[in-house]
């Protein structure tokens, strides 16, 4: 019977107890006269122990195999909670900097990528275009429009760089010429004088904060609210909303007053000299809009300059809804 010899590796996690050598006692008798070494008996009987020292050896095997085990499942449990421990670390600083990645530089990477659109698509094939714009403008239209992010005017009607001058304000309002100077007002003169624009467009929209916002407040508000002294333009409106639509409820009067605000600061238009002489003489016409986002729609008209002469208002013409 040929027995294998097991002979574990140290491991420093754990100590192996002691067992006895199968060969503990070798020894090699030598003859002279032979030229062949002979085992002794002692050592025979070394390497071919008796039946009990067999069993003892086998049962010592077997605990080193489960003690091994027991060492080695522990120290794999404690490598896998560290590694697990050093994985989730590894994923937090990921997460955190792909968070602070975005935080800084997304918006801006989405916004170059769209400018670089623009500029591959629209300007270097419209070359001799934006060519002339870098010399002079001559827009067709002078858009006032609210500073809602939903309702850009260029984004809603596809007015091209050239096309519109714009101006943008809370509720799209259109201030009295006797009041005080503001961007608005600056923006008209600019506009009708010097680019001589052919039209005036006010556009106005639905859910429109500014006008809730005036629709809601007292009339002697917080006068040191920059929100108060601006929709306060638009105080009129609000009076002929009140006088026929109170019974209604408070959605229903914003929306009125929506599109009355607009017709309001077409009227306060035919009080600056100016804009009021070009009217007349056909040289300017004035529009009125009003975008609805919730249904996608958009109504326009045009100012009737003859049939607004003499009534407390104004008359409208060329009405549509696209």
């Amino acid at each position: 019977m040929l027995l294998r010899c097991f002979v574990p590796c140290y491991h420093p996690i754990f100590e192996i107890p002691n067992f006895p050598l199968m060969a503990s006692n070798f020894s090699i008798s030598h003859d002279p006269s032979s030229s062949t070494s002979l085992l002794s008996l002692h050592t025979q009987n070394s390497i071919f122990p008796s039946k009990d020292k067999v069993k003892h050896f086998e049962r010592t095997q077997l605990k080193i195999h489960s003690l091994f085990r027991r060492k080695a499942a522990n120290f794999e449990t404690m490598a896998s909670e560290k590694t697990h421990g050093l994985t989730q670390e590894a994923n937090d600083f990921t997460y955190e900097a792909m968070i602070d990645s975005e935080n800084n530089t997304d918006v801006f990477d989405d916004m170059k990528q769209r400018f670089l659109a623009f500029k591959k698509l629209k300007y270097m094939d419209n070359l001799e275009h934006y060519k002339k714009l870098a010399d002079a403008q001559s827009p067709k239209f002078l858009v006032i429009a609210c500073a809602d992010s939903r309702v850009c005017p260029s984004a809603i009607l596809g007015f091209e760089p050239g096309e519109a001058f714009t101006v943008r304000n809370i509720a799209n309002l259109v201030p009295s010429y006797e009041s005080g100077p503001t961007e608005t007002k600056a923006a008209l003169q600019f506009s009708v004088n010097t680019l001589e624009v052919e039209n005036i467009l006010v556009i106005g929209h639905s859910r429109c904060g500014g006008i809730q916002a005036l629709m809601s407040m007292e009339d002697e508000g917080d006068s040191r609210s920059f929100i108060h002294n601006w929709v306060i333009v638009g105080k009129k409106a609000k009076e002929s909303t009140k006088a026929v639509a109170s019974n209604l409820h408070f959605d229903h009067q914003c929306q009125h007053c929506e599109k009355t605000s607009i017709n309001h600061s077409l009227e306060r238009l035919l009080g600056y000299p100016w804009i009021e002489e070009k009217v007349r003489k056909g040289s300017l016409s004035l529009h009125g809009g009003y975008y609805d986002f919730v249904n996608c729609t958009f109504e326009k008209w045009t100012l009737d300059y003859e049939g607004s002469r003499g009534k407390n208002g104004i008359a409208v013409k060329n009405q549509s809804v696209w």
